[in-house]
């Protein structure tokens, strides 16, 4: 298993980025839709061009996943990255949409945010774990926020 050192400045970072989500997504809701669409889009975009170009990269996550987690991304995952990366990819590019369309297609997208992030949890300090519990529960505040708008 890697050491921490190595992760510690970009986790830090990623610790902070999420309590200003956080902040963002408590405080002005409807920026927070932007700002997730330009991480979903941004995400999708890298996700989509590494995964194609050097799918390899995927499989440093198996140093830090607990775990099935680790199994998986050794196992089933490291024969079969070119199919699903993309497919991730494009799932990140639609949530990105998602939360740039009307009030109906929000609530997928900030589904699918928390899906998604809890989905990488398990990859601990590579995927700059809390982050994803930080930022799922910014999904939710977006979320409750349209649900409260659409009641009006």
């Amino acid at each position: 298993m890697s050491s921490f050192h190595q992760y510690f400045i970009p986790w830090t970072i990623s610790q902070v980025v999420s309590l200003l989500i956080l902040y963002v997504s408590w405080k002005k809701p409807v920026w927070a839709r932007y700002i997730f669409a330009v991480l979903f889009f941004g995400a999708g975009i890298f996700n989509l061009f590494t995964g194609l170009k050097t799918p390899e990269a995927y499989l440093m996550y198996s140093e830090t996943a607990i775990g099935l987690y680790r199994e998986f991304i050794t196992g089933w995952f490291s024969a079969h990255i070119r199919i699903v990366i993309p497919l991730i990819a494009t799932g990140q590019l639609l949530i990105g949409l998602f939360m740039v369309m009307g009030r109906r297609w929000l609530d997928l997208g900030c589904l699918g945010i928390i899906i998604f992030l809890m989905a990488i949890a398990p990859l601990g300090v590579g995927s700059a774990f809390p982050f994803s519990i930080t930022v799922s529960v910014a999904a939710y505040l977006v979320y409750r926020h349209n649900l409260h708008v659409n009641m009006k």
